[in-house]
């Protein structure tokens, strides 16, 4: 395992780690004894770093790393987010009353006395230009309730914007071969400003992959389907914005990556993994085969200057016309 520092703070996560979303809920049936094995591989192998939220699965997903990082609390860094279990739109969700509660609450499912980063999880951009949020935040962190805080964005503009406060000290963004925006302003500025970079949703809910068809049923439960077109939150948090029968067509054009890379869900990581603002990028999980899928992304082969020259330029002419809603 490779470690990379997550931004300038004192946390060296490793450089793939996972996310925890499909195993609390919306991603179809989950299984909490394979989950489990699943994280305990993953931690067995270096992954030291696991990312959730208190709206996966209602807190199902802290509880399951509760389990799988007892008596690991010092060497796994767990981050968390927070504000969606309320109304986003309402101040009053950002209040210190409200945000302790929501931490407290976390801290007792995890079984922690303090969570290394606390995440605002995709706030409106109101939230984020009025600010008195991050005042809450920094009051949590001197008490060292929380080690470090940032910010969950959907967009780059309120990337930019979370960058203005001193203290943010990491951004989850949406960044795969499919959204690659990011690169051109946002990872400068967070390179320059120290601020760490999570990429999330890598595989583009799993169109990355390559194994979907375009008349694939996923289960009602799933994401992927009540959300396909942005009926329940972001689009761009479902196929990374893209129609579901687009993405399809698109990933079977960039087949080739996987070429020499043994699957394509290890070759669409790598790319994440080439670009130095990555502090780590987090892939989903339901099972050991997953994780142990993933991991190998670490080690498989580093792609030419054609080839990522390939890459941005099939972006540009044939994927960005077709993302929805703002990103």
């Amino acid at each position: 395992m490779n470690y990379r520092r997550l931004g300038n703070t004192d946390l060296k996560i490793s450089e793939l780690s996972f996310g925890t979303w499909a195993i609390g809920g919306s991603w179809g049936g989950t299984d909490d004894k394979e989950a489990l094995k699943g994280l305990e591989y993953a931690i067995d192998q270096g992954v030291n770093f696991l990312d959730t939220a208190d709206v996966y699965g209602d807190g199902h997903s802290e509880q399951l790393l509760a389990k799988a990082t007892k008596g690991k609390e010092d060497s796994i860094h767990i981050a968390s987010k927070f504000c969606r279990a309320g109304d986003i739109h309402d101040p009053k969700t950002y209040s210190e009353e409200s945000v302790r509660n929501y931490l407290e609450n976390t801290l007792r499912r995890l079984k922690r006395e303090r969570l290394d980063l606390y995440q605002i999880h995709c706030p409106p951009i109101e939230i984020l230009k009025d600010g008195k949020v991050f005042e809450v935040l920094d009051k949590l962190q001197a008490e060292g309730k929380i080690r470090h805080y940032g910010v969950s964005v959907e967009t780059v503009e309120e990337g930019l914007l979370s960058m203005e406060y001193k203290n943010v000290r990491a951004l989850q963004v949406i960044f795969n071969m499919f959204r690659q925006k990011p690169v051109t302003e946002l990872f400068p500025q967070a390179i320059e400003k120290g601020v760490g970079i999570l990429a999330r949703v890598p595989l583009a809910s799993g169109l990355l992959t390559g194994k979907f068809s375009s008349d694939h049923q996923f289960e009602k439960d799933d994401h992927r389907d009540f959300n396909r077109d942005g009926q329940q939150f972001n689009v761009g948090e479902t196929f990374a914005g893209l129609p579901f029968e687009k993405g399809v067509e698109l990933s079977e054009q960039l087949s080739w990556i996987a070429k020499g890379r043994e699957s394509m869900s290890q070759a669409a990581l790598k790319w994440v993994l080439e670009h130095h603002a990555v502090s780590s990028v987090i892939p989903g999980f339901k099972n050991v085969k997953q994780v142990e899928n993933n991991l190998k992304a670490i080690s498989t082969k580093k792609y030419s200057p054609k080839e990522l020259t390939e890459i941005q330029s099939f972006y540009e002419k044939n994927v960005h016309a077709h993302i929805r809603g703002a990103y």
